[in-house]
């Protein structure tokens, strides 16, 4: 995976309209939940149990734990995290289910035999599965695009 070391792990709620950023953040192993409604009270909760905040909404005054994402593009949206947080993925990039958020948990290949294309079946020696939704990961060449992705937006915003 992408080898970087990480600093202590943040947890975010990602507004209605952050949905892609969520998957991201998902992506590089951060606990980020996503509210498909607007809730305030969703939103108090998540702040009451130490969740980070992360809206579009402008007129949400921002504190240490509301952050209002200013832009539409989700690489300027990582940078704009990027420059409050440590976003370098570590050792828990790619072990959160990018779309429930539910931790991975490591898969034999013959559990997941007919379950995944018969070619990535016969090529790929490990698997990751979401026990909540039933998805199934592998390390496939999109891995590394998305290591390359990640390194070239931190790398704008480290001096």
């Amino acid at each position: 995976m992408c080898a970087m070391p990480s600093g202590p792990q943040v947890r975010f709620l990602c507004d209605q309209n952050l949905g892609r950023l969520a998957k991201w953040l998902r992506i590089l192993g951060f606990d980020t939940e996503y509210m498909r409604r607007d809730s305030d009270e969703r939103m108090r909760r998540a702040m009451a149990s130490g969740r980070i905040v992360l809206t579009r909404r402008s007129s949400t005054p921002p504190s240490t734990s509301v952050h209002v994402i200013v832009h539409d593009r989700v690489q300027d949206q990582l940078r704009q995290l990027g420059m409050i947080y440590d976003l370098s993925p570590g050792a828990s990039a790619f072990s959160r289910c990018t779309r429930c958020n539910a931790p991975l948990e490591e898969a034999q290949p013959d559990a997941v035999k007919g379950l995944v294309p018969d070619y990535v079946h016969a090529t790929q020696a490990s698997f990751a599965r979401c026990f909540s939704c039933g998805r199934i990961y592998w390390k496939g060449t999109h891995t590394m695009r998305i290591c390359d992705r990640v390194k070239s937006v931190l790398e704008t915003i480290r001096p």
